[in-house]
């Protein structure tokens, strides 16, 4: 067959300008989704009571949702904060509240297999890292950022 009708490879993204960050788009707005539902479900909740259902409910009880509430904010604001930051001598890499810096030359391979929930980071000494900042679930828009991330880890390493 000619070489002119091999169907043509997709170029490879450019390598971004460096600081440069990436940020998981879904789970962005998953998250806020989440947050908004959570409010309008505890508020429309709590005017249906009627005023004597409200007044029988303690300080302790009142305390205790409220905790609960802003648990489960706390929960979706990490997953809304996940990231990872390319800067000319380090990835840096935030999971949830985590925060990991690596130098280049730790950055052994980057990869996102199918089905894989997020990027995993090989490293040098042997141990993988997750990276929750580019997750699996934005499709095209996290193989784009898989690719410039690779290219990075072969630039800079090299």
């Amino acid at each position: 067959m000619p070489a002119a009708s091999d169907p043509a490879a997709p170029a490879p993204p450019p390598t971004p300008e460096l600081p440069h960050t990436w940020r998981p788009f879904g789970p962005r707005i998953a998250g806020a989704a989440a947050a908004v539902a959570l409010v309008v479900v505890a508020v429309v909740c709590w005017f249906s009571f009627d005023a004597e259902t409200r007044a029988a409910f303690t300080t302790f009880q009142r305390l205790t949702m409220a905790f609960l509430i802003l648990l489960a904010f706390a929960a979706m604001f990490a997953l809304v904060r996940s990231r990872v930051v390319a800067e000319r001598d380090q990835l840096v890499v935030i999971n949830g509240y985590r925060r990991h810096a690596y130098s280049w030359a730790e950055i052994v391979s980057v990869s996102l297999p199918p089905g894989a929930p997020w990027v995993t980071l090989d490293l040098a000494d042997g141990t993988s890292v997750a990276v929750m900042g580019i997750q699996g679930s934005d499709g095209a828009r996290a193989r784009t950022a898989v690719r410039q991330l690779r290219g990075l880890v072969d630039g800079l390493t090299r």
